[in-house]
Order: C-alpha cells, then sequence, then structure tokens
C-alpha cells in the first residue's frame, strides 16, 4: 500500500488575553438533529464486509485482490496475447531499450506490424499488471529491480506513437521472411514459401493493398501486374531507427552537424542497399517462377506461328504472283496464237478470195474469149482489146461477191454469145444505175 505523506503546518497563535467564553461570537447556529436510516453499501463498505468475513489486515487483502485482479485481467484476455517471458529479458538493463525487441517485451511477437492499437493498450496493461513494482509489492515480490517495468514502459512509448512505431518496423528484423534458396522452392512449394516473403516486405508499400503471388493458374495480366508493382514499388521503409545519438544543445554545433550528416549518409546507404536487396529478391522469384517460363513459351510458340502464318502468306502471294504471272503468259501465248492463227486464216481467206478473184476474172475473160469476142468470124485485134477493155472496166467496177455472181451467171450462160453478151449487158446497166459507170462508157456491152 502506498505511503501517506504527512504534511506539517503550523496554525496561528492566538493574541494574548482572548478566550472562547468572552471573545468566541457565534455566527449562526445549528439546526436540530434529523433521525435518518443509513444502508452501508460502495466498495470501501465490501472491502471492510471481506476484511471482517475473512479475518484479513489491511495489506493481506490488498495483496490478496491484487493476485486476483492479475488472475483475472490474464482470463480476460484469454492469452490471445499472452507469450511466455524469456528470462533474459526480463533481466535485460532499461537503457538498452533501444536494442530491445519492443513487440517480444509487450509478448506481440506473433503480431509484431500487423498488432493493432487495441492490441498494444490491452499488452501494456496485462504486463504493468504483472511487473508494476507496486503490483509485485502486493504480491510479496520484494525485487526492487524496476528495469523490466520501464522497457514495458519504452517499448508502449514507442509502439504508441505511429511515427516512432513505423521508424522501428523499419529495421524489425524479426518480421523479415528470408527467402528461399532455388532448391527450395520448386513445384508446388515456390508459393507457398514465396508468399510470405512479399507479405512481409509488403508492409514497407505506400501503395496499399499490396497485389497478390497468386498461384498457377494466375493469368498472365495477373502475374506481370505483381511484378511490375514490385519492380516499381514505392516503400516508405526508412532508416531512423539506427541513427547514432545526436548530441545535447550544449554540445559543439559543429559535432552536432556532423553527426546529423553522419546519421544522413548511413540513412542513404542503407536504403540504396535495400533496394538492390528488394531488386535481387524480385529478380531470384522471377527467376524460379514457372508461370513467366509458361508464358514466354506460349509467346513465342504464338510468335512462332505468326512468323509461319507470315512466311506462309508471304509464299502464297509469290505464288498467286508466280500464277497470274503464268497465266497472263498463257493468256498472251494464246492470244498470239489464236491472232496468228487469224492471220493465217485471214490470208488463206485472203488467198482464196484473191485466187477465186482471178479464178472469176479469167471467167470474165474467157467468157467473152469462148465467144470469139462477140464477132462473126475471126475477131480483129481491135475488136479483142476493146471487148477486153470493156470487161476490165466492169471488173474494176464490182466487189469481189458482185464478181463471182457475175461469173457464176456468165458460166451458167456457157458459149452462148447472145447469153454472154445480155448478162454483160444487165450487169453494165446495174453499174449504170448505180452510178458506178457512165451511159456508154462500156461501148461493146
Amino acid at each position: 500500500m502506498a505511503s501517506v505523506p504527512v504534511v506539517n503546518v503550523s496554525l496561528p497563535s492566538l493574541s494574548a488575553g482572548w478566550s472562547a467564553d468572552n471573545n468566541f461570537k457565534p455566527v449562526g447556529t445549528l439546526s436540530a438533529a434529523t433521525q435518518r436510516n443509513l444502508e452501508p453499501v460502495g466498495p470501501h463498505f465490501l472491502a471492510h464486509a471481506r476484511r471482517m468475513r475473512h479475518a484479513r489486515t489491511f495489506s493481506e487483502d490488498e495483496r490478496i485482490q491484487a493476485q486476483h485482479n492479475v488472475k483475472k485481467t490474464e482470463d480476460e484476455e484469454n492469452d490471445e496475447i499472452s507469450e511466455p517471458e524469456d528470462s533474459m529479458m526480463l533481466a535485460r538493463e532499461a537503457k538498452d531499450w533501444k536494442s530491445q525487441d519492443h513487440y517480444a517485451v509487450l509478448g506481440l511477437t506473433k503480431y509484431r506490424w500487423r498488432a493493432t492499437p487495441e492490441q498494444i493498450k490491452r499488452a501494456h496493461r496485462k504486463k504493468v499488471l504483472r511487473h508494476h513494482p507496486d503490483k509485485k509489492a502486493a504480491l510479496g515480490d520484494r525485487d526492487e529491480n524496476d528495469s523490466f517495468f520501464k522497457c514495458i514502459q519504452k517499448a508502449t512509448e514507442v509502439l504508441s506513437d505511429p511515427v516512432r512505431r513505423r521508424q522501428f518496423d523499419s529495421v524489425d528484423e524479426a518480421a523479415e521472411v528470408e527467402p528461399p534458396t532455388k532448391k527450395e522452392a520448386t513445384g508446388s512449394k515456390f508459393f507457398k514459401l514465396w508468399r510470405p516473403v512479399f507479405v512481409a516486405e509488403g508492409r514497407f508499400s505506400k501503395t496499399q493493398p499490396v497485389p497478390e503471388l497468386g498461384d498457377d493458374k494466375s493469368t498472365l495480366e495477373e502475374v506481370e501486374t505483381f511484378y511490375n508493382f514490385w519492380y516499381n514499388i514505392d516503400s516508405w521503409r526508412s532508416f531512423e531507427y539506427l541513427d547514432e545519438d545526436v548530441p545535447d544543445d550544449g554540445e559543439s554545433r559543429d559535432q552536432k552537424r556532423h553527426v546529423e550528416k553522419k546519421n544522413a549518409n548511413a540513412r542513404r546507404k542503407r536504403k540504396t542497399e535495400d533496394t538492390a536487396r528488394l531488386f535481387k529478391m524480385v529478380d531470384d522469384c522471377a527467376a524460379g517462377d514457372e508461370r513467366i517460363k509458361k508464358f514466354r513459351k506460349a509467346a513465342r510458340a504464338d510468335k512462332d506461328k505468326k512468323r509461319l502464318d507470315r512466311e506462309a502468306e508471304a509464299r502464297r502471294l509469290v505464288e498467286e504472283k508466280e500464277k497470274a504471272r503464268l497465266e497472263e503468259e498463257q493468256r498472251k501465248k494464246d492470244a498470239e496464237e489464236a491472232a496468228k492463227a487469224d492471220r493465217e486464216k485471214n490470208k488463206k481467206a485472203k488467198e482464196a478470195a484473191k485466187n477465186a478473184t482471178k479464178k472469176n476474172k479469167r471467167v470474165l475473160k474467157g467468157s467473152v474469149k469462148d465467144v470469139s469476142y462477140f464477132a462473126d468470124g475471126e475477131p480483129s485485134a481491135a475488136q479483142v482489146d476493146g471487148v477486153l477493155t470493156d470487161v476490165d472496166l466492169v471488173i474494176s467496177k464490182i466487189d469481189a461477191e458482185e464478181l463471182a455472181s457475175l461469173a457464176e451467171r456468165l458460166s451458167a450462160a456457157g458459149k452462148d454469145g447472145a447469153a454472154v453478151k445480155n448478162v454483160y449487158s444487165e450487169e453494165v446497166k446495174r453499174l449504170v444505175g448505180a452510178g458506178k459507170l457512165k451511159e456508154g462508157e462500156a461501148k461493146n456491152f
């Protein structure tokens, strides 16, 4: 029980000759007494009744009640934040608080950075009930060493301050999860061993929630999102907690600036080393991730397929072009052969027509020869020449069809001079009517 302080105060002395009978002056009167029935209640009465019932002294009752409260608190917590206390931790010096594991001191080892402010308060209350010097004295423990209680207070002070807690979490090695080796993280163990590593590292990310590692059924987009996040992580991790203590204001200002500069350089170096460590960890994970190998293989296969499709399309276009070229050459060849055949045909037709024309001309000239040039006897040279001149004139004025028709009629007339002459006369008459000959131009017809 705490001791009650005693304050010594001297009352002012009464003046000489003062007496209550002569000098006391009442300023009021007392009211009449009132009879009231009182019922004894309240914690103090209950404590009195408890002491009377069990015949305890004040100190005995207080010690027993302290034990009861500790047990009650432990039962209420239901061992949620209860951990065995290491004897070495209980014996540590309070001055070494900066190197202590604050979570272990409060019994929050299994929670660490996940511990909520409410859990920290409850853990502090539980530890205080067990290790407060007054509580220990009430329990009969006369050990006056309160170093561990000071460690508890320091741990609570650090973990209750969000800024200082974040600084401690940045260097909390006990919360780190060692990455597995390449030999360990094989097959189904890959995700089981790597997942807690990224969960632990994810606590430093300013962006929350952190993408999950996933499993062997994750899509390409999910895997790319995961690794892109970790290769571009925005980490709040700092290393102020490991700073060397800056001298007090009374020390040399140069020394103070030197220590601050030294701390800043040390933080930058640790940050650079931690970033390199993190990138190497992500590289090691990606190197053993079978999903990446599967996606790359599929990408190569797709790339090869597209390349083969392009090559096949190129071959098809070349083949089609060659086919079109050959078809065009064949078409030209066929057209040339057809044209040649037409030329040959036309040539033959022309030759045939020419031969026919020559034959018909011979028929025309032979028809007048057969009838002795329309002379009654032996025709004279002038008469022969005149008839043949008229025959040539008629031939020059008619086309091949008209020539053939005329030759046919003359052949039908045979050697009948009158009939032959009549045929010529009709033809000359037709030509004169057609305006091809003038009247009397053919003198013998």
